[in-house]
């Protein structure tokens, strides 16, 4: 890791030390809280782990006292993304009608510490090459360590179905599918990365860095397989799937001199969040040929089982929902013996309601409307950015990550929000 580390510091040498704090953020959404790591015993487990909380107060606070040195343009930030701000003040109001509003609060102040981290971002001399940094740092450190933790300390690394007692990687993650979400967004990086540089567009600092990198990317393809036995997140499999396939049809489009139109990329994207809604009401998966095909029944796993005992929670208070971080308390995991709906838009409508599913559907259309502008300015960057839109909307069709900008996907398309357009700006 430290070698890898050395050739990406080589590889960036305009991002400032000071990126190291949403670096050690990512790893840390995208990985187990420390209270995981070190196994803290929580007295109240709604108050979460204090080394957790001590952690993150102290990122938060050295990542305000960094802003305010730069002398940060907070009003101008603000300005550039209104729908997310909107979003955000929505959770905070939220909280009044939550029955944990202590609790809730708790929560929606890691919703502002994911923005704060984007804002570190943007405040960098070149926020588009620091954004790659961060993906490049995620992939030198969270992949190799996953294998070594699944064949050498299998207590962190192996967790095993409660149900079949099959054994299951989940290697830096608490569960499988957190390695899955982890092992697909560092796998189109790398892809998008060794394309650019075929094509002449991102050269390596020394030529085995090529070779390290289809190392890693072999190791991420090793990691989803799982441990067999249908023990890998098949979500995550279709999405980087699909993301790839995005990849291509804007590529082919490029080739032959055009572009696609930002409403036609914005309908596509609130086609799937539909779809996504929709599946949660009717409990039928329309594409039973493609679940077979990657080893799942037409409920994915029961997951249309766990919607429906969820959906009565919905229509009691359809519009507002049980306010943010409101709805998954001990009480009610005990209840349904999960800690997640397995559908992002099903665990938006518990905690928001079709208030909070409209408000992130135009954040995340005006996200998409800023990567198709980019398109045309630099597509490669436009391109990667549409990919991963598009990718998690369609992994929360049945997973989770939706609900909180202090999940690895979430904070991926929070960090091409907020940062992009300056770096595309400084690029002209």
């Amino acid at each position: 890791m430290l070698f890898l580390l050395r050739l990406e510091n080589k590889q960036s040498p305009d991002v400032t030390k000071a990126l190291w704090i949403p670096t050690i953020w990512i790893l840390y959404v995208a990985s187990k809280p420390l209270g995981a790591w070190f196994q803290v015993s929580l007295q109240n487990p709604e108050a979460g782990s204090p080394l957790d909380r001590a952690f993150l107060t102290t990122l938060t606070l050295i990542a305000l006292w960094i802003l305010v040195r730069r002398g940060f343009d907070w009003l101008g930030a603000i300005k550039e993304n209104p729908w997310l701000m909107i979003l955000i003040v929505f959770m905070l109001v939220s909280i009044f009608w939550s029955n944990i509003p202590a609790i809730s609060f708790k929560r929606w102040v890691r919703e502002l510490q994911a923005v704060l981290m984007a804002f570190m971002v943007l405040s960098e001399p070149f926020p588009r090459q620091a954004m790659e940094s961060i993906f490049r740092r995620t992939a030198y450190i969270l992949i190799p360590f996953s294998p070594v933790l699944i064949k050498y300390f299998p207590q962190y690394g192996v967790e095993y179905n409660r149900w079949t007692g099959a054994r299951m990687w989940m290697g830096v993650t608490l569960q499988k599918n957190g390695l899955g979400r982890l092992c697909i967004i560092v796998a189109f990086f790398l892809i998008w990365s060794l394309i650019r540089r075929w094509q002449g567009n991102n050269p390596p600092v020394r030529k085995y860095q090529t070779y390290v990198e289809l190392l890693i990317l072999a190791m991420v393809f090793w990691l989803m397989r799982g441990q067999g036995g249908g023990s890998y997140s098949a979500t995550s499999i279709i999405s980087l799937f699909v993301a790839i396939l995005v990849y291509w049809i804007l590529y082919f489009f490029r080739k032959n001199g055009k572009y696609l139109r930002a409403s036609t990329l914005m309908i596509i994207v609130t086609v799937i969040i539909l779809f996504g809604v929709v599946t949660v009401y009717t409990g039928e998966i329309r594409f039973g040929s493609l679940t077979t095909a990657i080893g799942r029944n037409e409920t994915l796993t029961d997951r249309t089982a766990i919607w429906a005992s969820l959906l009565p929670n919905v229509k009691q208070k359809p519009l507002l929902g049980s306010g943010f971080g409101g709805f998954w308390t001990p009480s009610s995991m005990a209840a349904y013996r999960i800690n997640s709906a397995h559908g992002g838009y099903l665990d938006m409508l518990l905690v928001l309601g079709f208030c909070g599913i409209v408000l992130v559907s135009i954040y995340l259309m005006s996200s998409c409307q800023k990567a198709q502008r980019a398109l045309s300015r630099d597509f490669d960057w436009g391109a990667l950015w549409l990919g991963y839109i598009i990718m998690f909307v369609v992994h929360n069709i049945t997973e989770s990550s939706i609900n909180s900008f202090a999940m690895h996907m979430s904070a991926v398309i929070l960090f091409f929000t907020v940062a992009s357009i300056k770096s595309l700006a400084a690029k002209n």
